[in-house]
């Protein structure tokens, strides 16, 4: 198939619809973390509801991705790529019209079936599109401009939560796509491997789909309904033996998703495992680091988006020149030492306690936020390095599309289990605060029924006015203890991760960068 210059007028229209689908889909998941406080309160959802909210996308997106990219080498990336932005924008449109949060959850699901066709789509046009000499040049483009794109998500989730606006963070997405499309279907010739005749792995898809979303639901009932109680056992099982069922069919399948002979290279296995822990760390330890803000805290919706703009500079600042340590030197010191200090800038999150609001910012959080943006920032070029770099041209694409799904199921992981935990932790904690409190036995019920909803917890309103300040305090100090807690749990995963590199990536594996 031709290739085209990355200076052509053609080049340049891939390169700009490319670069605006992915930025619309990078903004959608900066800009809802930021948003979750105010939807939660205009939604009336519990804090159970706003892991779902997250891991409906995801689980889908997790589940599609792999087949999404062999759908566009098959059908044509151009027409899959348009495909998965249509849905994408039209599931953004019903998730901006969403009046409950069921409805907002099964929207989101339609957003991730859009994503599993548009995200794989982007890179693979410009890989199969540009110049071979230039493709290099092309995805580090692509890679700079969505990342100062998404940098804006934070801070326009934030504008748009304070002024009551969240559901913009999904509208906005209708213009920009609208655009991606215009642009594609005028400017952007279909691009296709025609040697392509690979069956699509339908049944492993199902297989990881219902095996995430069975183990998801179980963990996130256990808060409401106790470990024992048979719905949470039955799904747990059902999860576990679909998974190992999608392991299974992986291993007989002519056309697997997920080649499981790729992990058979201990330094691929490596850099995959360090994925899921850093990412499962990342992705929890965002999401409270940002409730605590708002909820706790007394930061404004903005203000919270505002305080990520260190680790998003650190990441533009940074990330190339690590990039380039790994091509000269290896990716082995950097994947071992990144995750490490990530997991340190976590823990040093962890210990903030109450504060008096954004104006201790500078000596609470930023440090944390520093040393956690510094650490992430010496990891993800290298990542992409020993990925890339540890399996042969033929298995690339796979590759990152297997690490692409991976950093998703740990983000579904994050957000279940250890979404779970928060809330058990959380209702340990109130116990303990509300000993001294004189209340009834039902007082204290509807006290504690209340933690489910996490930050956005209110003193019911049957209680004595007398004892309203002091279990709102009980909530605040309680969610704090739990974030503390989670903080450490996503530490712990960051430093898991840097094991993972210790243990089996080695520099003599990944031969295929240096150059």
């Amino acid at each position: 198939m031709a290739t085209v210059a990355l200076s052509s007028k053609a080049g340049k229209w891939i390169m700009v619809s490319s670069i605006m689908a992915s930025a619309m889909a990078f903004i959608d998941g900066t800009a809802l973390n930021v948003v979750l406080p105010s939807l939660q309160k205009s939604l009336n959802a519990s804090g159970t509801d706003l892991f779902w909210i997250l891991n409906a996308y995801l689980l889908i997106l997790a589940a599609l991705i792999l087949i999404g990219g062999s759908l566009g080498d098959k059908l044509g990336r151009k027409r899959v790529f348009m495909i998965g932005i249509f849905i994408f924008i039209a599931g953004s449109a019903a998730c901006g019209f969403a009046p409950s949060v069921t409805l907002l959850v099964a929207f989101r699901m339609l957003q991730g079936i859009g994503g599993a066709l548009m995200i794989p789509g982007s890179l693979s046009l410009i890989s199969s599109s540009i110049n071979e000499k230039e493709r290099g040049k092309a995805i580090g483009t692509w890679s700079a401009f969505t990342t100062v794109v998404t940098m804006g998500g934070p801070i326009l989730g934030g504008a748009f939560g304070d002024a009551g606006l969240w559901r913009y963070i999904f509208f906005i997405n209708i213009p920009i796509g609208t655009v991606a499309l215009f642009i594609l279907w005028r400017e952007v010739k279909e691009s296709r491997d025609e040697d392509s005749d690979q069956s699509l792995d339908f049944a492993g898809a199902a297989a990881i789909a219902l095996g995430l979303a069975s183990l998801t639901f179980g963990c996130l009932r256990i808060p409401d309904v106790g470990l024992y109680n048979w719905q949470v056992y039955c799904t747990l099982i059902a999860g576990i033996l679909l998974l190992i069922a999608f392991v299974v069919i992986e291993m007989k399948s002519k056309h697997p998703m997920m080649p499981l002979q790729l992990f058979t290279n201990l330094t691929f296995s490596g850099a995959n495992l360090l994925t899921f822990f850093l990412y499962a760390g990342l992705g929890a330890g965002m999401l409270f680091l940002g409730l605590n803000m708002v909820q706790v805290q007394g930061y404004s919706q903005l203000q919270s988006g505002l305080t990520f703009l260190p680790f998003t500079v650190l990441m533009i600042s940074v990330a190339r020149f690590a990039g380039a340590l790994a091509d000269k030197h290896g990716p082995r010191l950097l994947l071992i030492g990144g995750p490490a200090v990530a997991g340190l800038g976590l823990l040093i999150l962890s210990f903030v306690k109450q504060t008096s609001g954004p104006s201790d910012y500078w000596t609470t959080f930023f440090p944390g936020i520093v040393v956690f943006g510094l650490g992430m920032s010496f990891t993800v070029a290298p990542l992409t390095t020993a990925v890339m770099g540890s399996v042969s041209d033929h298995f690339s694409g796979t590759a990152s599309g297997v690490n692409n799904a991976l950093t998703r199921i740990a983000n579904v992981f994050a957000n279940a289990v250890i979404g779970a935990l928060a809330v058990l932790f959380f209702s340990g904690a109130l116990q303990n605060e509300i000993k001294g409190i004189q209340l009834n036995s039902n007082e204290k019920q509807l006290v504690l029924k209340q933690a489910v909803n996490l930050g956005d917890a209110k003193v019911p309103k049957d209680i004595r006015p007398k004892d309203k300040a002091i279990i709102e305090k009980a909530y605040h100090e309680g969610f704090i203890s739990a974030y503390g807690k989670i903080m450490k749990i996503s530490a712990a995963s960051g430093f898991l991760g840097a094991l993972m590199a210790l243990l089996l990536i080695r520099d003599s594996a990944v031969k295929k960068t240096k150059k």
